[in-house]
């Protein structure tokens, strides 16, 4: 969208992607949708602004090198696989990207990393759709790395899971039994 519409911001559609997120999630889980999960809203702001921000502080950095611009996208994955992984196990209040997918994971009784990578390639896919629409048939914004994110951040969150969940829900249960 940004590619078709670049007077709104990168992150002011992050903002607008993440309130219909947050929409679906109540739509899904009906009662039980939390109200604090309408933190979410302010936090879907910061996420905005901060992408924003981040894109001007790294869009000045040359990176030319293909296997180097692979490599960032891989670390990428590792880093945002962790972090969702933590908070998952830790249930706190999520990016609405998360508690969305949480949220169809935790009404089907299915795994999340699971999940993670059918939403994310749903995503990839309605992209592309949209790219093909609004561009005469050509896709735009869309390449491997973005495919490459789709398919492993949900693995990487599947292994972080596998890997911390046991070890971190012991911690947090010590922590609030005291």
């Amino acid at each position: 969208m940004n590619c078709k519409l670049p007077s709104i911001s990168l992150g002011t559609w992050l903002i607008i992607w993440n309130c219909i997120l947050i929409l679906g999630q109540i739509l899904i889980l009906r009662k039980k949708f939390h109200p604090a999960q309408f933190l979410q809203v302010p936090l879907s702001f910061l996420f905005g602004w901060f992408t924003d921000l981040g894109m001007q502080l790294v869009s000045s950095i040359p990176v030319n090198a293909y296997p180097l611009r692979l490599a960032m996208v891989l670390i990428g994955v590792i880093i945002l696989g962790f972090g969702i992984s933590l908070s998952v196990i830790a249930n706190v209040i999520m990016n609405s990207g998360e508690a969305f997918v949480k949220a169809i994971s935790d009404t089907a009784h299915k795994e999340f990393g699971n999940i993670k990578i059918a939403f994310d390639i749903f995503c990839v896919i309605l992209s592309l759709i949209l790219s093909l629409l609004f561009f005469d048939f050509t896709i735009v914004g869309t390449r491997e790395g973005t495919i490459f994110s789709a398919l492993l951040t949900g693995m990487a969150v599947k292994f972080f899971n596998g890997k911390l969940s046991k070890p971190l829900s012991k911690i947090l249960c010590n922590s609030t039994a005291n």
